[in-house]
C-alpha cells in the first residue's frame, strides 16, 4: 500500500483500505468511522480477575487461570465496581495488513465518566488478525454499567515505512494472542529475553 512513511491515516484513506480489504475491521459499520479513527464497540464476554486465587502476581513466574469468563447478553449490562480491574473485547474482529500498525484509544466521553478502556496495551501490530482485548478500569466512586454494542473506544491507523519483515503471527514470534475471539487473559511468559 502506497502512503507516506508513517501517516495517520484518514477518514477518507480508512474507507478506501477498508473497500479495498488491505483492512478489515468486521461487522463494519461506516456511521462509526471518525475524521482519523474508527469507533469500536464492547463485546459480550469479560474476563473477571479471582483475587483469592494468588497472593501476590510475580512476572518471573505469573500465575495462570486467574480470571474467569463472563458473557453477557444484547439484554442485561456488566456492573464494574469501583476501582475494579476487567479485561473485556471489541465487539469488531480487525485485521492489519504488514504495512499499517493502529492504537486503540478510549472515548473522551467515555473518559469523562471515570472509565478507562486501556491502561497499557494501546498498540496493534502490523499483521494483526482478532478482536482487541481492552483492559479496563473504573475510575470513579460508584459503578458503571457496560452494555455490549455500545461504542466504547476508538482504533486510529498509521502506516510504516515499509512492510514488517516479521509481521504479528509470524512463526518465529510466538504470538500470544493472534487470531484471538474473547477477552483473552496475561499470556505473559516471564523472564529478560521473551516478549508479550
Amino acid at each position: 500500500m502506497a502512503a507516506n512513511a508513517t501517516s495517520v491515516l484518514s477518514d477518507g484513506t480508512i474507507r478506501r483500505l477498508i473497500a479495498e480489504g488491505a483492512i478489515k475491521v468486521d461487522p463494519w459499520d461506516d456511521g462509526m468511522v471518525q475524521p482519523a479513527s474508527v469507533d469500536l464497540r464492547l463485546g459480550h464476554s469479560f474476563r473477571v480477575f479471582h483475587n483469592h486465587r494468588a497472593s501476590a502476581i510475580d512476572l518471573k513466574d505469573p500465575p495462570r487461570n486467574l480470571t474467569e469468563q463472563v458473557t453477557i447478553t444484547d439484554d442485561e449490562p456488566f456492573l464494574i465496581h469501583p476501582g475494579e480491574f476487567v479485561l473485556g473485547r471489541t465487539l469488531e474482529w480487525v485485521e492489519l495488513p504488514d504495512d499499517v500498525v493502529a492504537r486503540i484509544e478510549g472515548k473522551s466521553s467515555i473518559g469523562r465518566l471515570g472509565l478507562i478502556v486501556h491502561a497499557t496495551a494501546g498498540f496493534v501490530d502490523p499483521g494483526w488478525k482478532g478482536t482487541l482485548t481492552l483492559e479496563i478500569t473504573n475510575l470513579t466512586r460508584i459503578p458503571i454499567k457496560l452494555w455490549a454494542n455500545l461504542p466504547i473506544a476508538q482504533l486510529s491507523f498509521m502506516t510504516l515505512d515499509r512492510a514488517a519483515e516479521r509481521p504479528y503471527g509470524h512463526p518465529e514470534l510466538g504470538s500470544h494472542y493472534h487470531g484471538q475471539l474473547e477477552a483473552t487473559e496475561s499470556r505473559y511468559e516471564g523472564g529478560p529475553a521473551k516478549t508479550a
